[in-house]
């Protein structure tokens, strides 16, 4: 008998192709989609059940199915669709992870949760270590937002594991998901003809591309493999990391830099065209940055990622097509400019 495994949030692109490459597995006999809404696209043999787990019957699906291995993604910064909404985030996040967690623990078939979590539990401050690593504490716990979200999660999960320790538990902490079809809170903010910046700030930044997502998600969910130990907490990033500034150029989208007093008010009048999540927690991600170590991922959990964070920002920038100032006019323009100062001009 193979594994039943059991993924929530499929309705979104991330989830259902981690569906269809679960079902790829030898070892796993049966896969099991849950969301409160039908996936656009079909989740090929694997089999749908329409629940939200924010409900006490997600219970009942567990039990049912006899699943011995759940794959939490539904925890997310934006909305579903465009009717979804902030609050509605925030209780699958939160209220849906208590229900799925309670449920986990009611039913003895369950021995392996893998949760999709982020490394916005650090929060961003302006006293934070050059890198965090796993056992670091935030200077400041984030307040608002996507991050409190994860770090109320994270404390949910923690107390899971200590009601049922038989139940090998893995939370990966993913830095910034980009590529093509990515939809996280800070996709949103690049895909802003102008980006607004906060004056005198130029903050690094980390991502992971989306495949290296669903690849590092099918390692956890697996039995280890020899010399690796796939349960605990991991920071997922790739190598490297990017300024700001560079991001913006290679983008080829202007920034328009304001007064850090000032942002609040620009998060709002972003908020109020659709972007979801231009919370204080993302604005501080914006000031401070954050950069995350990744020893633990490719030490214990056996995991190296295919997508720098630099190569994982370029396949982003390229589905996109062309900003306002291209980045090949760009660089030319900048070269015109320095070939035509006289000699030494500039140079300190």
């Amino acid at each position: 008998m193979g594994k039943v495994v059991l993924v929530t949030g499929v309705a979104r692109q991330l989830g259902g192709r981690f569906v269809r490459r679960l079902l790829r597995e030898p070892d796993v006999e049966r896969v099991i989609g849950v969301d409160a809404v039908a996936p656009e696209r079909g989740l090929g043999g694997a089999d749908f059940v329409r629940a939200d787990i924010r409900h006490p019957a997600i219970a009942r699906v567990l039990a049912e199915q006899a699943v011995d291995t759940v794959v939490h993604m539904d925890v997310t910064g934006t909305p579903l669709g465009k009717r979804g909404s902030r609050a509605t985030v925030k209780e699958t996040n939160v209220i849906g992870t208590m229900q799925l967690l309670g449920a986990c623990q009611k039913t003895p078939s369950v021995k392996r949760l893998v949760v999709k979590s982020s490394t916005n539990v650090y929060g961003s401050a302006p006293r934070d270590p050059a890198i965090f690593t796993e056992t670091t504490p935030p200077k400041s716990l984030p307040s608002g937002g996507f991050a409190k979200d994860v770090v109320e999660v994270e404390g949910y999960v923690r107390a899971f594991a200590r009601r049922r320790p038989d139940v090998a538990v893995c939370v990966l902490r993913f830095a910034n998901i980009l590529g093509p079809h990515a939809d996280s809170p800070l996709a949103e903010y690049f895909s802003l003809p102008v980006l607004p910046t906060v004056l005198g700030f130029d903050p690094r930044l980390q991502f992971v591309h989306e495949k290296d997502v669903l690849e590092v998600l099918r390692i956890a969910a697996g039995e280890p493999r020899r010399g690796t130990f796939n349960s605990g907490t991991f920071n997922i990033a790739g190598d490297g990391v990017l300024l700001l500034s560079q991001a913006a150029r290679r983008l080829g989208r202007p920034t328009l830099p304001f007064f850090l007093p000032t942002v609040t008010w620009v998060g709002s009048a972003l908020r109020s065209v659709g972007m979801t999540d231009f919370s204080p927690e993302q604005i501080r991600l914006l000031t401070h940055g954050r950069v995350v170590g990744t020893t633990e991922m490719r030490e214990r959990l056996g995991f190296e990622p295919r997508y720098t964070t630099a190569g994982a920002f370029a396949d982003y920038a390229s589905s996109r097509g062309p900003g306002l100032l291209p980045p090949d006019t760009l660089a030319r323009t900048v070269d015109r400019i320095a070939a035509a100062l006289p000699a030494g001009r500039g140079q300190n």
